[in-house]
């Protein structure tokens, strides 16, 4: 009975897949953190920052 040939393809891509994923994942770690440390959501013009301001100061009825 002849051997069946093991293909290397298979596994080949489920670990390029799993290490994509591993990269992606560390990324977004890194990313949230560096957000964290900074507070900072992203730039804000005046305009932006004057409408905040507004909302928080205004009373709600």
């Amino acid at each position: 009975m002849a051997e069946k040939s093991k293909s290397l393809l298979l596994p080949l891509m489920a670990v390029a897949v799993f290490a994509g994923l591993g990269r992606m994942v560390m990324q977004k770690i890194k990313a949230d953190r560096a957000a964290r440390e900074t507070r900072v959501a992203g730039p804000v013009d005046e305009k932006t920052r004057q409408w905040i301001s507004d909302v928080v100061r205004t009373p709600r009825q």
